[in-house]
């Protein structure tokens, strides 16, 4: 008789491996052949599983993630933002998550499908998740019915990446103010 819980228990001992070995060795030397080895998995369990490793890391990137980066509604947009937008840095900031997650990004650069399931599973939902709470506070009146919510989506995002993924430094809560601060001055909160 095999063990029903047999199964997660390696998927979740080949993900933890991946995420212990990237922070070790980085993803450029990473390999489905180490991570077998370490988790004591076969490589032919882990393809069948991931077809690549960004697929792998991917995948236990986002088991890290299991509480969701949902919106505040306190009635006051930019807290709301800050807060949320203040948890999104603090985990980006920091060991495994924020150096793993660049590797993921340089990763799909060349790999389409992890691209693909990068977008789906995390950018599209978070980037969502954003515009449905502008949009329920533009509902409310705290934003002008101007506001350009995709406009405001980008404006937010693309600073924290920017940073992130070109400069390197290092993502601060005082950065995420500074963002906000110049999105809610240039466009038209109401005051």
């Amino acid at each position: 008789m095999t063990d029903p819980h047999r199964g997660s228990a390696k998927t979740e001992a080949i993900m933890r491996t991946t995420l212990e070995l990237g922070q070790e060795i980085g993803y450029a030397k990473l390999s489905i052949e180490a991570i077998a080895a370490r988790a004591g998995a076969g490589k032919h369990t882990i393809y069948r599983r991931w077809p690549s490793k960004g697929a792998l890391l991917l995948d236990s990137l986002l088991s890290l993630h299991q509480s969701s980066l949902d919106y505040p509604d306190t009635g006051d947009i930019v807290a709301d933002l800050r807060t949320q937008i203040h948890a999104a840095v603090d985990l980006l900031g920091n060991p495994p998550f924020g150096p793993l997650y660049r590797s993921l990004i340089g990763e799909a650069q060349h790999d389409p499908q992890v691209a693909a399931a990068l977008d789906e599973r995390f950018i599209a939902p978070q980037a969502e998740m954003t515009v449905n709470r502008l949009r329920a506070a533009q509902d409310q009146g705290q934003l002008s019915p101007a506001f350009d919510l995709s406009l405001a989506m980008a404006i937010l995002s693309g600073p924290l990446y920017f940073q992130l993924l070109i400069t390197q430094e290092p993502l601060t809560h005082e950065y995420v103010d500074r963002v906000l601060h110049a999105l809610f001055s240039g466009m038209g909160k109401p005051s």
